[in-house]
C-alpha cells in the first residue's frame, strides 16, 4: 500500500508583517547630522544601536526602547567623544500603503556624553520621528527612518541644541500566536500491480501569491482606489482620482486652459465660458469681442457699434485703411441675415450746419454703398445723416474733434 503525503506551502512576506507578533528587534546604522554650534567635526557622524518595540493587538500605538551610540566623535578642535542615548517612544503603525508599512513616533531620553564640551553635554532630550517598514519575508522587513532630537542648551536658556539621525536596519519579528497545522497525511486505496517499473513518487508543495492589484496602474491599490478607471499617465491625489490643478471642475487630462482663475464659468474643456464677460456664453455669442461694459441683447451683440472710419478732409471718400473694417462688418451681417444695420454718420462743429449735414449724409452712404458692394443684401442697410449733432467728445481740441467724426452703425434684429 503507498502513501501520498502532501504538504501545504507557506506564504511568503506579505504586508501583514508584524500583525500576530508581540516583538520586534532592529539592529540599526545610521548618520547624525548635527546642528553647526555644536561643534562637531563636519556637523555628522556614524552612529549605531537596536530598538526594541513591543505591539500589542488591540492597539495601533506600540511602546519603543532604543540605545544608540557613537564612538570617536571629533569636535572640531581635535579632541574626541563617546556619545551614548537611550529613549522610550510611543510608535503609531499606519495602515499599509502599496509596499510599505508607514510609522510616525515621539518621545523622549537622554544623552550621555564621555567628553564634555561648551557645547555639548549630558542632558534630556525630546525626538519625533517617521519612516516605513518593507516587509522582506513574513518575520524579516528593512526599516527605514529619520528622527529629530531637541536637547535644551544649558548654557543659552530657552534655546535647543537640533540633531537629524537618518537610520537603516533590519527588523525581526517574533512571539506570534500562530498554531502550525501538521502535515495530514493521505492512505491511497490498494491496486492491483499491472506497473512492471517502479516509478518514483513526488511531493509538489503548493506554492500560493499574494497579489495587490492596481487594475489602472495609478499607483493606488484597488482597495484604496475610489476612481479605478484613470486615464494611463494621468497625475492622482491620494484616492486615485485625478487632479485640478486649476479647481475649475474640469480634470487635467480634459483641461484645454489649465491655468483659469478662481471663480471663472468655464465650458466642458475648462476654458472661460464667457470670454467677453457680457453675459451671455460663447456658445450662444455672435459677437464675442464686445467691450467691457457695454449692453448686449441676448444674441452678445450691442445696439450700437462704432466702426472707427475715417475719411479724407473735408470729403466722403473713405481712406484704405478703413475699408478692412467695413468689410469684417459686412462679413458679420451676411452671416446673420435676420439683423439689419442704420447707418449714421456724425461730423465735427466745424463749417456750417447746414453743410455738415449734408457731410454726414454722404459719408454714412458711401459706407452703405461699400457694404453693398462686399455683398450685403440692400434691404438689410440704411443710412441717416445726424451732422453735428450728439458729439461724444469736445469740439475744442483736435482730438475731440476727431472722436466726433464718426459712423455709427445701430444694429436692429429682425
Amino acid at each position: 500500500m503507498k502513501k501520498l503525503l502532501l504538504i501545504p506551502a507557506l506564504l511568503a512576506g506579505t504586508l501583514a508583517f508584524s500583525d500576530q507578533n508581540k516583538y520586534e528587534i532592529s539592529p540599526m546604522i545610521g548618520y547624525d547630522f548635527a546642528e553647526g554650534n555644536l561643534n562637531i567635526k563636519d556637523n555628522g557622524y556614524l552612529l549605531g544601536g537596536v530598538e526594541v518595540q513591543f505591539n500589542t493587538p488591540d492597539s495601533k500605538i506600540s511602546p519603543e526602547l532604543s540605545v544608540l551610540y557613537s564612538q570617536g566623535v571629533d569636535y572640531k578642535s581635535g579632541k574626541d567623544t563617546k556619545i551614548a542615548r537611550g529613549a522610550f517612544n510611543g510608535v503609531y503603525t499606519f495602515d499599509a500603503m502599496n509596499y510599505a508599512v508607514p510609522f510616525a513616533k515621539i518621545g523622549a531620553g537622554i544623552e550621555k556624553i564621555s567628553t564634555p564640551s561648551a557645547s555639548v553635554d549630558d542632558g534630556f532630550f525630546l525626538d519625533a520621528g517617521a519612516g516605513a517598514k518593507v516587509p522582506l519575508t513574513k518575520n524579516l522587513a528593512l526599516k527605514l527612518e529619520a528622527i529629530y532630537m531637541a536637547k535644551v542648551n544649558r548654557d543659552n536658556a530657552g534655546r535647543f541644541d537640533s540633531n537629524l539621525l537618518t537610520m537603516v536596519g533590519l527588523t525581526f519579528a517574533f512571539g506570534g500566536d500562530e498554531q502550525k497545522t501538521a502535515p495530514k497525511e493521505v492512505v491511497a486505496p490498494a491496486v492491483a500491480p499491472v506497473v512492471q517499473k517502479k516509478v518514483e513518487e513526488k511531493v509538489v508543495p503548493v506554492v500560493m501569491a499574494v497579489v495587490i492589484l492596481d487594475d489602472d496602474k495609478d499607483g493606488i491599490i484597488n482597495a484604496n482606489d475610489k476612481c479605478l478607471n484613470t486615464i494611463k499617465g494621468a497625475k492622482v491625489d491620494a484616492n486615485g482620482c485625478e487632479l485640478d490643478d486649476d479647481k475649475d471642475g474640469i480634470v487635467n487630462s480634459q483641461d484645454s486652459c489649465s491655468n483659469t482663475a478662481k471663480g471663472i464659468k468655464v465650458d466642458a474643456k475648462g476654458c472661460n465660458a464667457d470670454i467677453d464677460n457680457d453675459g451671455i456664453l460663447n456658445a450662444n455669442d455672435i459677437c464675442p469681442n464686445t467691450l467691457a461694459g457695454e449692453a448686449v441683447n441676448s444674441d452678445g451683440c450691442p445696439k450700437t457699434v462704432a466702426l472707427n472710419v475715417n475719411f479724407e478732409n473735408n470729403s466722403d471718400k473713405i481712406k484704405v485703411e478703413s475699408v478692412d473694417k467695413i468689410n469684417k462688418y459686412a462679413d458679420f451681417l451676411k452671416k446673420y441675415t435676420n439683423y439689419s444695420a442704420k447707418i449714421v454718420g456724425y461730423t465735427d462743429s466745424r463749417g456750417s450746419a447746414s453743410y455738415n449735414q449734408k457731410l454726414s449724409e454722404k459719408r454714412a452712404k458711401a459706407v452703405v454703398a461699400t457694404l453693398k458692394s462686399n455683398g450685403v443684401n440692400a434691404k438689410q442697410l440704411s443710412s441717416f445723416g445726424a451732422g453735428e449733432k450728439n458729439p461724444i467728445a469736445t469740439n475744442r481740441t483736435a482730438k475731440g474733434r476727431a472722436q466726433n467724426r464718426r459712423i455709427e452703425a445701430v444694429l436692429t434684429r429682425d
